[in-house]
């Protein structure tokens, strides 16, 4: 994997001699505190001019195509919902705009946001789109570090008032003043409230920025709170999941560099091109559901069969994602395709909802989902009557749709007997 991270480090940086740099003809790698000073100018000089650069001539200085470009713009407008005008204005926005200054902060998490992003399986997410952002600042991947890794973020938000984008990811602790989470000697919630005021937008990457995650579940000890609780007066852009598929990461970056706004959002905060629909509802496996035939044991038949793992306790109806749809690993598979139920991580408060492999009571269900959702813990003697009448007037229902077949006979109703 490559990533332009030495950029993001600031000149000085480079004069204390942070990171070894290799010259063209330098035979082994020359620390940075023994280049002259007019190589220490031309570096400055360099790093200067790749942000002046637009996203597409930077992506041509990599090796990306004319037509891997366009096949890109193509792609990723598809998993955005765009229509043909649509991609069209993306594309012309990619070869047009410059490099947008990112800050990407890291608090209470596991880094699993940053480790989805940086592993996309497509090459120009996985990559380039990095790239198409100038990364001033993160903990996770840029070269600095120390006073120097401090100064760069100052100067980024300083130069760049307005117009950088703040990305975070992990939650803020505000228990015990937010001793529970310090970078540099400020608390997690200062760095946020200081780097946030003058951003241009703020993007929460993964459960632990957008709910708490597992930080905030019960009894919550660092009281783990929510960016969007944390920083007001700026739009927040909540990108879901445990992590997020790298791809929808990808595509709310496209749309923040291809429109300069943001995305329509539901109403807790997150994308409706990537959440706008539930994981039931794209399922393969939904057929087996309407049929009533559920998985009962991960190691039973029905399970080998690829029955409906809503019994085992799949979280696919209460789930709003694109697991379904994008996938991931290059849209070759998600958790429910490999056998294990969905458990609800692009939800609030996953964590607390239950236990995972236990079917759960209280999930909504619309219209033919209505008998087997109200399956209730209460009623676990009739869970197997249930599920059965729910099978049984399903079939009816599609029978009457469909009609009789040759050679299969109408049942007889009592009034035929009477007669």
């Amino acid at each position: 994997m490559r990533f332009h991270a030495i950029p993001v480090a600031s000149p000085a940086s480079v004069g204390a001699g942070l990171f070894p740099i290799k010259t063209p003809n330098a035979q082994p790698p020359v620390h940075a505190e023994r280049l002259a000073p007019h190589m220490l100018k031309e570096i400055e000089n360099t790093v200067s001019a790749s942000k002046d650069e637009t996203i597409y001539e930077h992506m041509l200085a990599r090796g990306v195509s004319r037509r891997d470009f366009l096949q890109f713009c193509a792609w990723m407008g598809a998993c955005m919902g765009l229509e043909q005008s649509g991609v069209a204005q993306m594309t012309q926005a990619l070869e047009q705009k410059k490099r947008l200054p990112v800050v990407w902060l890291h608090f209470q998490e596991c880094t699993c946001c940053s480790e989805s992003f940086i592993r996309s399986s497509h090459p120009i997410v996985a990559d380039i789109l990095l790239d198409k952002v100038s990364l001033d600042y993160s903990e996770t991947l840029m070269a600095a570090s120390g006073h120097q890794a401090e100064k760069s973020l100052h100067d980024t938000i300083t130069k760049y008032k307005g117009e950088y984008l703040l990305c975070i990811e992990g939650s803020v602790p505000t228990a015990e003043d937010g001793v529970y989470c310090c970078i540099g000697g400020k608390t997690a919630k200062q760095i946020a409230e200081e780097v946030g005021r003058d951003a241009k937008a703020i993007i929460a990457w993964g459960n632990c920025a957008c709910s708490g995650c597992v930080q905030a579940a019960k009894p919550n000890p660092t009281s783990a709170t929510p960016i969007n609780k944390v920083l007001a007066g700026k739009p927040i852009i909540n990108v879901q999941g445990c992590p997020p598929i790298a791809e929808v990461m990808a595509g709310v970056l496209v749309h923040l560099l291809t429109f300069d706004r943001i995305p329509q959002l539901d109403a807790l905060g997150r994308p409706k091109a990537f959440y706008s629909r539930r994981v039931h509802d794209t399922c393969y496996r939904r057929p087996n559901y309407d049929a009533g035939l559920f998985v009962e044991t991960f190691d039973d038949e029905n399970a080998r069969k690829g029955y409906c793992l809503y019994k085992v306790g799949c979280r696919g109806p209460s789930t709003y994602n694109a697991c379904g749809t994008i996938r991931w690993n290059g849209g070759i598979s998600f958790p429910i395709q490999a056998g294990h139920g969905c458990i609800g991580c692009s939800e609030a408060n996953f964590w607390d909802n239950g236990p995972f492999y236990q079917r759960l009571p209280n999930f909504p269900g619309f219209g033919i989902e209505a008998t087997a959702d109200q399956i209730g813990l209460a009623a676990v003697g009739a869970a197997a009557a249930g599920v059965g009448i729910h099978a049984l007037m399903t079939n009816v229902r599609k029978r009457h749709e469909i009609g009789e077949h040759p050679g299969e006979q109408e049942p007889t109703t009592h009034d035929d007997k009477k007669s």
